[in-house]
């Protein structure tokens, strides 16, 4: 299963990453930045992205720095400790983000097209289930929450 599951995760992965490469520009570590940003209420930090993505600290942190190069990222102060900086969108990459969804939303129906509406439903409530049983976050409630990086 773990075999199946990456394989189908690295086919997927790619398929979008074709989308908003030619599109705009990003590559997969950039949009995974900007999906877990896109995806809280609130500012987070770059080893939250890390963690939650399971993608290295100095990747997440080179994809940090090129989106902050074109103003889709800004740095924010954390509130309970002024040494450490949290992340979040900037009205551009909220922008941005916003219009991603729909596209990458539209192309995650293409690709589960094989599966009837049931199967889809089926297969949300199993992987939910696999994710609940390995403490993953679903929501940005529980990401936010749950932060603890």
């Amino acid at each position: 299963m773990p075999f199946r599951l990456n394989r189908l995760a690295a086919e997927v992965s790619s398929a979008l990453a074709a989308e908003y490469q030619a599109r705009y520009g990003l590559d997969i570590p950039e949009w995974r930045v900007l999906a877990t940003l896109g995806f809280r209420n609130d500012p987070c930090s770059a080893q939250y992205i890390a963690h939650c993505t399971r993608t290295h600290k100095s990747t997440i942190s080179r994809a940090v720095t090129a989106l902050m190069k074109r103003q889709m990222v800004e740095r924010v102060e954390n509130a309970d400790d002024r040494r450490e900086f949290r992340l979040r969108l900037t009205r551009k990459g909220a922008a941005l983000y916003e219009e991603l969804i729909p596209r990458l939303l539209r192309r995650e129906q293409e690709i589960l097209s094989c599966l009837s509406a049931p199967e889809r439903k089926n297969l949300a409530l199993l992987l939910g289930k696999i994710e609940d049983s390995l403490d993953l976050v679903r929501d940005s409630e529980q990401a936010d929450a749950k932060e603890a990086y």
